[in-house]
């Protein structure tokens, strides 16, 4: 563990338990919701508060963060009352982001644009203690408010129709949740850059959902997998000399395809069990039993019963009637014996 001797490998790491553990947990909501690509719109609208803040010569995480909730609400605003519909305007802000710290960029002079790669892709070794500071004050907030609003933004991610109905403030929500949003990406910006925030809060959300039986499962989960490969990047990013924001997205998406093709071996499998059930009892258009017509067979503490050369016996489940094929050639016996046996 030689790289906790160092101290900027430590901010790194406590910067990634933080990203790794809010990111999930906004993100689940955006996967809900349906609408994954939020967090890249409002990446791009960060970096426009970016060059804001590079033009005026003060903290960039400071005017990314204003820019990103004032592009969030707008959103919300333009999604809810206007006439233009939700993938549109994301688009519109998508592209209005790059355009404008594009512009805004070029009115500065050279030399203090030159870290912009580190907002664009990450660079976790060059956070600094006032850098924590925010992102400790973000953690703290953003997990206060999905502790204290998850099960209203659960609601209004599912059914905003039903969240309505029942009386919640769908709008404020929506705001509330974008806002999240937008402090999220500001929080990840020096981990994973704003151009892979979103994977980090959808990826991992996308595997819980995979595993998880219940939603307040997957958030958990969620929220595990994320610190589990923030941590795991980072540190791999040390030892391999790649960029950090990359190497946890990476290890996420390769988590993904791995529990996409372990649950989608286990579906069909369970598919294939059911399909010949289903096979077996169809070749039994009438149920085995006393007076059925087929000679009865004691087999242990139940009755089978000749079938054609081979013994098949009846067993009651959940999904009705089906009949396990033993595999023996039946040995007949008087139905008084059998009847003995039941």
């Amino acid at each position: 563990m030689d790289l906790l001797e160092y101290g900027f490998m430590q901010r790194a790491l406590l910067a990634s338990v933080m990203v790794g553990l809010v990111a999930p947990a906004v993100g689940i909501f955006l996967v809900q919701r349906r609408l994954s690509l939020l967090g890249d719109g409002l990446g791009h609208v960060a970096l426009t508060g970016v060059a804001i803040g590079v033009l005026t010569s003060t903290a960039p995480v400071g005017t990314a963060l204003v820019a990103a909730i004032l592009g969030a609400v707008l959103i919300e605003l333009i999604r809810a009352r206007g006439r233009t519909s939700g993938d549109v305007a994301l688009a519109v802000l998508f592209y209005g982001g790059i355009a404008g710290g594009v512009v805004l960029l070029s009115l500065a002079p050279r030399g203090q644009a030159t870290n912009l790669d580190a907002y664009l892709f990450g660079a976790i070794t060059t956070t600094a203690p006032a850098d924590l500071a925010v992102f400790a004050v973000i953690t703290v907030l953003v997990l206060a408010v999905v502790g204290l609003l998850g099960q209203r933004l659960y609601a209004v991610s599912d059914d905003e129709e039903y969240a309505r109905a029942v009386g919640l403030p769908v709008l404020a929500l929506n705001v509330v949740l974008a806002a999240l949003v937008a402090a999220t990406v500001v929080l990840s910006m020096r981990v994973v850059g704003l151009l892979l925030i979103s994977a980090l809060m959808i990826v991992p959300s996308a595997v819980a959902q995979l595993l998880a039986r219940s939603f307040r499962q997957a958030l958990f989960l969620a929220c595990s997998i994320g610190l589990v490969v923030s941590l795991s990047g980072t540190t791999a990013s040390y030892y391999t000399g790649t960029p950090s924001g990359g190497t946890i997205v990476l290890l996420a998406i390769a988590l993904f395809l791995l529990v996409s093709v372990g649950t989608g071996l286990r579906d069909l499998t369970a598919r294939r069990r059911h399909r010949r059930r289903g096979d077996v009892h169809a070749a039994h258009p009438h149920e085995h039993g006393e007076g059925c017509g087929h000679q009865p067979v004691p087999h242990g503490d139940h009755v089978d019963y000749d079938h054609d050369g081979h013994r098949h016996a009846p067993h009651l489940t959940g999904a009705g009637v089906h009949y396990d094929e033993h595999g023996e050639h039946a040995v007949p016996v008087p139905p008084s014996a059998a009847r003995g046996a039941e």
